[in-house]
């Protein structure tokens, strides 16, 4: 299983979300040398498939963040049918429950080398108005806890969660369970459809492992250079 990151530069997960994969493929080629990991989502998976996954795999280790979210059985069959490609990473929803999370758990721990199993608890483009209307009330930060406890004692390594839950999640949950953590945006970039977000710095000093960022690396001008001045910042 993946160790915990040591330097700057590996604690960043740079998102290839792109559809063309000889786009993706050239991208994590240049970028490679110079982070940590790379992210392929659903837009990638849907388009190029476990092919398109190997073109990138070839380049860094993979975090797929395809989000699992179904009935145990269907889960746990899904993670088996991942595991052949190796990824580093893999995610499901916290809100699939207990059951289904220890599924996915159990269908990792079949695979020669186990990916970190992460609980992803309230998406970063949700903000207090749009998880109530999901039909859960009382703010974010407690739902995020919630889901947090339950997915850890279920079995998942760690958990994805937005910058701002950080600092709370360590003081609740100690140094042990991995945190990776989307929604975050270098000082002066644009959020996207980001509602919760902070800055490379304020999220590793609030005690997340690993951030994903996207566009301000791959939409740069240059984005090795995007991606070693974020590193710089760490």
């Amino acid at each position: 299983m993946l160790a915990r990151p040591h330097t700057p530069a590996a604690r960043i997960i740079v998102a290839i979300d792109l559809p063309d994969v000889a786009v993706a493929a050239d991208l994590s080629a240049r970028l490679a040398p110079r982070i940590g990991l790379l992210k392929l989502g659903l837009e990638l998976f849907s388009a190029a498939g476990p092919a398109g996954f190997a073109q990138v795999a070839a380049q860094a280790p993979v975090f797929l963040d395809l989000k699992l979210h179904d009935i145990p059985n269907t889960v746990a069959a899904a993670v088996t049918a991942l595991l052949p490609l190796r990824p580093a990473m893999l995610t499901v929803h916290a809100a699939g429950g207990p059951a289904m999370i220890a599924a996915a758990r159990r269908a990792a721990e079949a695979g020669p080398e186990r990916p970190i199993l992460l609980a992803v608890t309230v998406l970063t483009s949700m903000d207090e108005a749009a998880l109530a209307a999901t039909g859960v009330p009382g703010g974010v930060a407690p739902q995020v806890l919630r889901l947090a406890r339950m997915a850890l004692d279920a079995g998942a390594d760690g958990l994805v969660c937005s910058p701002l839950e950080v600092a709370a999640l360590r003081e609740a949950l100690g140094a042990a369970p991995f945190l990776v953590v989307p929604g975050v945006r270098p000082a002066g970039h644009d959020a996207g459809d980001q509602a919760r977000i902070a800055t490379p710095h304020e999220a590793v000093a609030a005690g997340a492992d690993w951030l994903v960022i996207g566009r301000p690396i791959t939409r740069a001008t240059d984005p090795v250079a995007a991606a070693l001045a974020i590193a710089a910042t760490l």
